[in-house]
Formats: structure tokens, C-alpha cells, sequence
């Protein structure tokens, strides 16, 4: 992997840190007014639904289908030229979400019927409570939608930062809801809503400035017929599917959690949040980067490049990904315990979310391994492998998911997530391997045995029985104290013990440069 590939994820990672510790700290502040209940089962389905609508068109299909032909056109075409794809991308792409925000805020009742079921099937004051708010939140998704375009024009232009610090504005833009908002209102929670459309707004606004800088400030012409535009369209349709396959699945686990008890609902969300912070900062972070360079090696018909690229990356995740599962897995009961059990939010629901986040942390890798790999096949364009793939993941999971539930509740749907991301990874990268894309450099037998060793080693010295009645009877700051020292603890022996091996990051960028 060549430096400035590394330096752009860093870059990206160290910005997705600073936002999902802000947004830990609104969730600790959510946990802490509302607790777990029904009201917050509400919001997080009301949420939910815009975010996964997000993740699956905006920055699932729309981002892998836009980026490479932006970046062929970059790369074999004018700037005019470039500059009217842009305009008239971001004409059809405001018309449909328009009427797609429409639909969505006047079937309101239908989505939550569709998305969480138990809600009124059990005649609970959930589904009218979730109605109301996803009538605020739904708006999000035009917003967002529109904000997911701009980074991907920024990112093209290596314009990395913006884009990976933008959603700190959601954050501040929730918090400040709760602490100025929610106390003025008759139902409180309802804060949060307004906070969620508040933020759509915000973060569009904030690219707004960039984009004009590099003269692709958008002017909104709609031209379906354009064929950029057409070629965009085309892609989606199959990526639609093929590139949010874990969402799919996540949404799934909302669903069924719907008919469980009050509170699972919200279980899976904090455990989700605290899964969503490694693969954040590493995972997506590693994707956004990867996916415009293998587009520009692909667009180069650079083909040894774009092989070498995947391999870096894919060693990445094995060198990154195990620790952050393990320490996941071991830590989980501490770790919410630090963060979430105050006030509101109890032991017992402490417990419940542990169980539910060690099973997604089973399959922490795999959700990191298909963020690196998808971007193998729709940097060259091909969605309709993934969409494939997909499929059999999707079933994998609700067949799972059916199986589980019964035995596990909550934390059964949690770990059939994580198993069929192992099954949707394990096809994608033979898939890779068996159509030539990806070819492994050398040393890879070596190189993950001294990783799992160092794992070994980290786990048999600090992975030992701690009194969780200790994490749960201290305050504040000796959690957050003994955690921090836990946390650095594992990483510098880990670090260390993988320097002693002769594992050195210098080693994957020479990979990808030879």
C-alpha cells in the first residue's frame, strides 16, 4: 500500500475517531436520560430507518456506483465535462429524494409496520410514538443523501477529512437536542427527533464551502439521459442490493427484535454502536480510501497495482481486526459498564447488551473483510458478483436468525449476523481470487501466524478474570480510569510483542509498491 493510501486512511480513521467518540458520548448521554425503554425503542427504530435507507442507497449503492464513473471521468475527461456530470447527478439525485421523502413521511405507519412489526401487532404505544418521529427523521435521508454525493466528489479529489468529519455535526446537533430541546417538550424524547432533521441540514451545509473551493459546486440540471448519469443509474440498480448486505441484515435483527421484550430493541443498538466504533475508524475508513484508488487503478488498467492494493488492505484487517474482536469479546461487560450504566440505564441492562455485543464482536472481522472487498469488484464496475453473494448471506442470516432467536432472544440475532458476514466475506474474496482480480503477495503464512501469536500472548497475560460486581459499584472516573489502563495495557503489549516477531507496517507498504 502505497504511503499516501496509508496516510489518506489515518487521515480518515483518525477523523472517524473523533466522531464516534462524540457519538459515544450522546449515546452515554441517551442511555443516561432515557435509559432503555420503550420510548427509546421508538427512537432507534424511527432512526433507524432513515440511517439504514442511508447506508443502503446513499452511501451503500449511490457511492459505489458514483466514485468510479467519477473518477473515470477525472481521470479521461475534461473538468467541463466532469463538472456537468456532477451538476446533473446532483439534479436526479435531489428529484428522486424529494419524492422518495415525500412517500416516506406520508407512510410513515406502513414503514413502521413494515420495519418493526411487533410494535403493532402488540398494540403498544411504541408504534405511535415511533410513527410521530420517523415523520422528523425521515427528512434526514434527502439531506444525507445529498451530503453522501459531495464527500464522494471530495474523496475522488483525496479531499478526505471533510467528508470523515462531518457526522460530528449529527452528534453536537443530538446533544444539543437533549440538554436545550427535550426538557421544553411534552414528550422529551421527542428532542431527539428534531435533532436527527436539524443535523441533516447542517452537514450538507458544511460541504457546501469545499465543493465551491474546488469549483464543483453543484448546479441542480436534471438529465437522466446524460451518460454519465445513465451509467451511475445502471450500477446502482444491482449495488442496491450487493454492497449493504450487513445492514440488511442488521435490519433484520430490528425486525424480529421487534416482538421480543421492551428494551431489546435498544440493546442491540448500543451494542451495534460499540461494533461500529472499530470498524468505523478502521473498516470504512479503509474502504473510503480504497475504493477511489482502485478505481484509479482500475481506470489505468493498472491491474498488478490494484491486486497489490487488496492485499495490503486485507492484511490490515487481519493485523487490526483480531485485537479489536478479541478485546470486544473479553472487555464487553466493562466496557458498557463505563459508558452506559448510569441512572437510567441498569446492570441487568448492561448484561443484556453485553450478550448481544459479544456476538456481534464474533464477527467484527468478517463485517471489516467485506467493507475491504466489495470495493474489488465495484471499483471495476461489476455489482451484479456482490448482489449475488448477498443474497446467500441474506438468507444464511434470516435462516440463522430464525433458528437462534429462540435459544439466544437478542443476542441469537446479534451472532447470525456475524456468522453469515463470515459466509458473505469468505465468497467474496474466493471469488477474487478465482477470476484472477486478487493474487495474495508472499508471506502471507508467516505473517498471519506471528499475528495470531501476538494475540495469543496478549491474551493468556491480561485476559484474566476480573470482579465485574468492582465495574459495576465504581463511579465514573475509576472505570473510565481502569478501562483506559486496560485498553493501552493490551495495545502496547500487543504492538510490542508483533515488533519482536518483526512484523513493521513498512512491510505491507513495500508489499503493495513491489
Amino acid at each position: 500500500m502505497s504511503k499516501t493510501l496509508v496516510k489518506s486512511t489515518a487521515i480518515v480513521g483518525s477523523m472517524t475517531m473523533v466522531s464516534r467518540v462524540l457519538g459515544f458520548i450522546r449515546d452515554i448521554v441517551i442511555a443516561r436520560f432515557f435509559g432503555a425503554d420503550a420510548t427509546t425503542d421508538a427512537f432507534f427504530v424511527a432512526f433507524k430507518i432513515p440511517n439504514f435507507m442511508r447506508r443502503l442507497f446513499a452511501e451503500g449503492a449511490f457511492s459505489q456506483a458514483f466514485v468510479p464513473v467519477l473518477s473515470d471521468y477525472k481521470e479521461n475527461h475534461s473538468f467541463d465535462a466532469l463538472k456537468e456530470l456532477v451538476d446533473k447527478t446532483a439534479g436526479s439525485l435531489a428529484t428522486v429524494l424529494f419524492f422518495v421523502t415525500l412517500l416516506g413521511v406520508i407512510g410513515a405507519p406502513i414503514l413502521i409496520y413494515i420495519f418493526a412489526p411487533g410494535f403493532a401487532l402488540n398494540g403498544e404505544s411504541r408504534y405511535e410514538l415511533s410513527v410521530e418521529m420517523l415523520r422528523f427523521t425521515f427528512p434526514y435521508l434527502f439531506f444525507i443523501s445529498l451530503t453522501a454525493m459531495a464527500g464522494g466528489v471530495l474523496n475522488t479529489f483525496s479531499k478526505f477529512a471533510i467528508p470523515a468529519i462531518t457526522p460530528v455535526l449529527l452528534n453536537l446537533s443530538l446533544l444539543a437536542a437533549i440538554f436545550w430541546l427535550s426538557p421544553q417538550l411534552d414528550q422529551p424524547v421527542m428532542a431527539l427527533a428534531w435533532g436527527v432533521l436539524l443535523a441533516g441540514i447542517a452537514q450538507l451545509a458544511f460541504q457546501f464551502p469545499f465543493l465551491n473551493k474546488l469549483g464543483l459546486m453543484p448546479r441542480l440540471r436534471l438529465d437522466r439521459e446524460h451518460p454519465g448519469v445513465k451509467k451511475i443509474m445502471h450500477l446502482m440498480l444491482p449495488a442496491l442490493f450487493g454492497v449493504s448486505v450487513t445492514q440488511i441484515n442488521l435490519l433484520v435483527d430490528t425486525l424480529l427484535a421487534s416482538f421480543l421484550i421492551s428494551g431489546s430493541v435498544s440493546w442491540l443498538y448500543y451494542s451495534d454502536r460499540l461494533v461500529e466504533f472499530p470498524l468505523g475508524i478502521f473498516g470504512i475508513a479503509l474502504a473510503t480510501v480504497m475504493l477511489p484508488s482502485l478505481s484509479k487503478s482500475f481506470a489505468a488498467d493498472k491491474a498488478e497495482e490494484f491486486s497489490a492494493s487488496l492485499d495490503a488492505g486485507l492484511r490490515l484487517v487481519v493485523l487490526l481486526g483480531l485485537p479489536a474482536a478479541a478485546g470486544l469479546f473479553f472487555l464487553a461487560q466493562p466496557m458498557l459498564a463505563t459508558l452506559f450504566q448510569y441512572d437510567a440505564f441498569a446492570v441487568t441492562d448492561v448484561q443484556h447488551t453485553a450478550s448481544s455485543l459479544m456476538a456481534y464482536a464474533v464477527g467484527l472481522p468478517a463485517f471489516i473483510l467485506v467493507k475491504v472487498l466489495v470495493p474489488g469488484f465495484t471499483s471495476r464496475q461489476d455489482m451484479k458478483t456482490p448482489v449475488n453473494i448477498g443474497v446467500i448471506a441474506v438468507l444464511a442470516n434470516l435462516i440463522m436468525s430464525l433458528s437462534l432467536v429462540s435459544f439466544f432472544q437478542h443476542a441469537g440475532l446479534a451472532l447470525a449476523t456475524s456468522l453469515a458476514a463470515f459466509v458473505n466475506a469468505a465468497l467474496l474474496f474466493v471469488t477474487l481470487i478465482k477470476t484472477g482480480v486478487f493474487k495474495a503477495q508472499k508471506g502471507w503464512l508467516s505473517f498471519s501466524a506471528k499475528v495470531l501469536l501476538a494475540n495469543l500472548v496478549v491474551g493468556l497475560i491480561y485476559l484474566n478474570d476480573y470482579s465485574l460486581a468492582q465495574w459495576y459499584a465504581w463511579g465514573a472516573f475509576d472505570r473510565v480510569w481502569h478501562l483506559s489502563l486496560e485498553i493501552l495495557a493490551v495495545l502496547t503489549l500487543y504492538f510490542v510483542t508483533l515488533l519482536i516477531l518483526g512484523v513493521r507496517p513498512t512491510h505491507i507498504i513495500k508489499k503493495q509498491q513491489s
